[in-house]
């Protein structure tokens, strides 16, 4: 777990005297007090420091009045000192050169200042972890679309890095951290999901200060990311398995019902629930390996992506011969040509398929498919266990 940069301030006791009578010279009288001391550690020109390792102040002989770091730049890092111990607002960013000033008074006011720079620590490959984030900054998305962090390694300081992830919107929308263990891949997630589905038009941002967090086993994360969506039209797509047909709902509305073949039943069904658009990857190779499977190599046009583990909705031009009476596909939903192709220009990352007639729910971790839990068992994912952002 990541340590906050915390500052500890040993304070020592200016020695006193007293002395009988009074006047000019009970004063002449009096001992020198002693000289304020006052070191820092790390010690100036230090390097590879932590990005979590504390910064101590020692004093002797008198007391603390400021602390300052600058990076780079020359800005102070903000933080705040209280009772001695400062702790910075977001952490100290990876291999950065820091230069910390301090001063102390003694009990005559007479100042000592103390400087020192450091350089904190450059992580190698192995220490570095690395996030994906979305969606992508400037995008226009669908009313199904999470703000999603996935990390590469599991992350031991879940409720830590979760506190530093801020979320505004420009309506006060309603919504909740949640981690996830990501289908296939075994990767840590973090998603933020309103209570409900996003209101058209709402504006969306996500600030992740992460740059020198600590994730667990000595890695480091090296960025801090700040990404911005507007949410598109309610797009869902209604898929009837049983019914072999999707209808295109548009802001509540139908908008076209195209037929459609999903996964044979006995062998490989199609996933119920919601799935929200993963990606548009348009002319993609599937082989039954990749899924586990076996019987199957083939190119695939007008390619959607709505789970990790390999649910498609594309073009199925061999199967349009049985589209709309049978199920026989390998799981993925499939389209005749010109349905496909209608079909791929009217969606956006983040439109929902809404599945019904599969033989089971999708699991929350296979794509964005959060949705299929009730919002008060969504709650409980997060690692601080209380919704987040405004």
């Amino acid at each position: 777990m990541r340590k906050a940069a915390t500052l500890v301030i040993l304070l020592g006791l200016a020695a006193t005297a007293t002395a009988c009578g009074g006047g000019a010279d009970a004063d002449a009288a009096k001992p020198s007090l002693p000289a304020t001391e006052l070191s820092l550690v790390p010690p100036d020109g230090a390097k590879d420091v932590k990005p979590d390792e504390p910064l101590t102040a020692r004093v002797a002989h008198g007391t603390l009045t400021a602390l300052t770091v600058t990076g780079p730049d020359g800005k102070p890092a903000g933080g705040s000192l209280k009772d001695g111990v400062f702790t910075p607002e977001h952490g100290l960013a990876v291999d950065t050169q820091y230069k910390v000033r301090a001063t102390a008074a003694s009990e005559d006011g007479k100042e000592t200042v103390s400087e020192s720079a450091f350089r904190t620590l450059a992580p190698s490959k192995e220490q570095t972890e690395t996030v994906d984030v979305l969606p992508a900054n400037g995008t226009t998305v669908g009313v199904g679309q999470p703000l999603s962090l996935t990390f590469d390694h599991k992350v031991k300081n879940r409720a830590a890095i979760e506190r530093l992830l801020k979320v505004t919107t420009d309506n006060g929308t309603e919504g909740s951290w949640g981690w996830l263990t990501e289908t296939l891949t075994g990767k840590d997630r973090v998603d933020w999901r309103p209570k409900e589905y996003w209101k058209p038009g709402t504006r969306v941002t996500l600030e992740a200060p992460l740059s020198g967090v600590a994730t667990g086993d000595g890695r480091y994360l090296t960025k801090s990311y700040t990404t911005s969506a507007t949410i598109g039209p309610s797009q869902i797509a209604k898929v009837d398995i049983t019914g072999h047909k999707l209808t295109l709902e548009r802001d509540g509305r139908a908008v076209k019902t195209v037929p459609i073949t999903a996964g044979d039943p006995a062998k490989t069904p199609t996933w119920s629930g919601k799935m929200p658009l993963m990606a548009k990857e348009g002319r993609i190779r599937m082989t039954a390996q990749s899924v586990g499977l076996s019987g199957y190599d083939q190119w695939v046009d007008k390619s959607m992506r709505l789970t990790v583990s390999g649910t498609f909705a594309h073009q199925a031009e061999w199967a349009e011969s049985y589209i709309g009476s049978a199920n026989r596909s390998h799981g993925c939903i499939g389209m005749k040509t010109a349905d496909a192709t209608w079909f791929y220009d009217q969606a956006r990352i983040g439109d929902v398929f809404e599945v019904t007639g599969g033989k089971e729910t999708v699991s929350p971790g296979n794509g964005f498919a959060e949705w299929n839990l009730p919002w008060e068992q969504w709650q409980k994912l997060s690692a601080n266990s209380s919704p987040s952002g405004v």
